[in-house]
């Protein structure tokens, strides 16, 4: 766990949700990493689902009161295409 911790801090994450049964192992991250992490312990998906969901969606960024328009024809790149 601590280097998989100290890994998610240097990419800029800062909290994470953890099972319950590994809070014994909170010791091996480095102090300078668990000090600036919010570490969540959870015992059920039930509680992953209410951290990771909770807070307001990000907004769309604004289109000056426009639609936006779509193209109708097929999607750049390589691929067929499932119609």
């Amino acid at each position: 766990m601590r280097s998989r911790a100290a890994a998610a801090f240097r990419a800029g994450i800062t909290e994470v949700i953890l099972p319950r049964e590994n809070e014994k192992d909170v010791d091996e991250i480095p102090a300078e990493v668990r000090d600036r992490m919010l570490i969540h312990f959870v015992e059920s998906m039930d509680e992953v689902l209410r951290l990771a969901l909770e807070g307001e969606l990000a907004s769309p960024p604004p289109t000056g009161g426009e639609l936006q328009s779509t193209s109708s024809g097929p999607p750049p790149g390589p691929g067929p295409l499932a119609h």
